[in-house]
């Protein structure tokens, strides 16, 4: 997602912020009677849905030197204008036929600016109006509160969440959105409209109380509380948590994000960053991961990331480069996944009794991280290769493992995990796995302690054996089935091996 568009207005102080400049406020549970909603644990399909883009005004489609700002583009410029409610409906109707439940439009309002964020609703209501007058049935639609305005905002004000005007602010935003939004066209859940917040990283300070906040006080004008889906870097209690970033991988939380793959070169200043779509291969592979879960214990909503994010190149609507292709794959996979479909393990290692990694042998179904908090390096120990563990710029020492899919994903087999590693270098060995236990940790079970072992000083090599039976594997630990956390030191290994303990 680009994270911030150019806002160039003044604006009253937070202390001052203005009313709110819909109608469909102070609601009552009358007003609310028209509107339909989604059942808690039915499975919905939603996707993020950009609408910034006006071809009269060339809004982003060029650069600030008038070069393309696009990845991907639309098969036909004709009236692509967030302004246009022949525009939305034509989105829309192409929304319904990918089988998406809802959208979630990615809104930049700050309280008082008159922004393409406000100009565009109108259109939208317009569109969804007519579509349902002439007895169609269009998206719901719920919203996606792009939290980098508390940081990017006409009065350069750096919000801090920990504060009464801070708090207001960040309410009175998510109230302006609803208040131009007819509840009949909301998206719910058990009778309460969904708002995604996108990531916590641009307030100058948050606080757990903001989002309880905004549960009363939405209460207090709109006659029902919110459905609040957190990114998972906000504190706080919220009915549900996700993961942004599902385009570049699938993201396993409370609510799933997946997306087709990702390339942003168009955008200015990015660092080259691209996942490959394979041809539609990537976006399969995801959908069938999901698919291939257990039905009672994965996730209810899964959000497309993006429908229209034409700049980073994660849309799945139509465009002149893909044409229809992923609208038609998304439509095959949200059937099935609203239909609890439950995909067969398949694949090189299905029928395999055990994967391991090796540093000599390589990776025969299990590999090692190498990222973020779970750095590793290469030596040599006793002329025999081997794997370390090293520090990483968030302190801790992990060593994250990965097994093929395809040997266990979701399936309630009991498993033995046995490490082979240097007796010396660290005090301890803690085995953290992606449990079946929403109660396993704080994390739904995703990161549930499965054992310790002692490290000494021999320096010779060890064997470490874990006994799972409650593994659900579907790489929840930071994108790992599970992770060996080490103390004191670094850890060397040479051998991880996973073995199945029955059919």
């Amino acid at each position: 997602m680009l994270l911030y568009a150019a806002l160039t207005c003044c604006l009253a102080p937070l202390a001052a912020l203005p009313s709110p400049p819909g109608t469909y406020i102070r609601l009552t549970q009358d007003d609310l009677a028209e509107a339909s909603s989604f059942r808690s644990g039915e499975p919905v399909v939603g996707t993020y849905f950009f609408y910034w883009y006006n071809i009269h005004t060339r809004e982003h489609f060029l650069n600030g030197d008038g070069s393309d700002t696009l990845v991907d583009h639309p098969v036909s410029e004709e009236n692509y204008s967030y302004a246009s409610a022949d525009w939305w409906m034509r989105e829309m109707r192409d929304v319904v036929a990918a089988g998406i439940d809802f959208i979630a439009p990615v809104y930049w309002g700050v309280p008082g600016y008159d922004s393409w964020s406000f100009k565009g609703l109108p259109g939208l209501v317009e569109a969804w109006e007519k579509l349902a007058d002439n007895g169609e049935s269009p998206p719901r639609v719920g919203l996606f509160y792009d939290t980098s305005t508390l940081r990017h905002n006409p009065p350069r004000k750096h919000v801090d969440l920990s504060t009464d005007d801070g708090k207001r602010w960040f309410y009175h935003t998510i109230r302006d959105y609803f208040s131009l939004i007819p509840p009949r066209m909301w998206a719910m859940v058990d009778g309460r409209p969904i708002v995604l917040l996108y990531s916590a990283a641009f307030a100058a300070k948050q606080d757990p109380a903001a989002i309880e906040y905004v549960y009363t006080s939405f209460e207090k004008d709109f006659a029902c509380r919110p459905y609040i889906i957190k990114e998972v870097s906000w504190q706080g209690n919220a009915d549900s948590d996700y993961a942004w970033g599902g385009a570049l991988r699938p993201r396993w939380h409370g609510v799933t994000a997946l997306g087709p793959g990702y390339d942003h070169h168009a955008v200015p200043g990015r660092k080259p960053l691209v996942v490959d779509r394979e041809d539609g291969a990537f976006y399969e592979r995801s959908w069938e991961a999901l698919l291939a879960q257990n039905p009672e214990r994965r996730a209810s909503i899964v959000m497309v990331e993006t429908w229209n994010e034409l700049h980073e190149g994660t849309d799945i609507c139509e465009t002149r480069e893909y044409g229809r292709q992923y609208i038609e794959l998304t439509a095959r996979y949200a059937e099935q996944f609203r239909a609890g479909v439950q995909l067969p393990p398949g694949g090189k290692y299905g029928q395999s009794r055990q994967v391991f990694w090796d540093s000599v042998e390589g990776a025969n179904g299990a590999i090692l991280g190498n990222s973020g908090d779970g750095l590793t390096e290469e030596v040599q120990t006793a002329d025999i290769s081997a794997v370390r563990t090293r520090q990483s710029q968030h302190h801790g020492q992990y060593l994250y493992v990965t097994m093929d899919d395809s040997f266990l994903h979701d399936q309630d087999i009991p498993v033995r995990i046995e490490l082979t590693y240097l007796d010396s270098g660290c005090d301890a060995i803690r085995l953290e796995y992606d449990s079946s236990d929403p109660n396993g940790s704080v994390h739904q079970g995703a990161f549930k302690f499965g054992g310790e072992e002692s490290v000494g000083s021999s320096g010779h090599w060890k064997m470490a054996s874990f006994d799972v039976t409650d593994g659900r594997f579907v790489n929840r630990c930071n994108g790992a089935d599970f992770r060996f956390a080490v103390t004191g030191g670094a850890l060397t290994v040479r051998r991880v091996l996973i073995e199945k303990l029955a059919p």
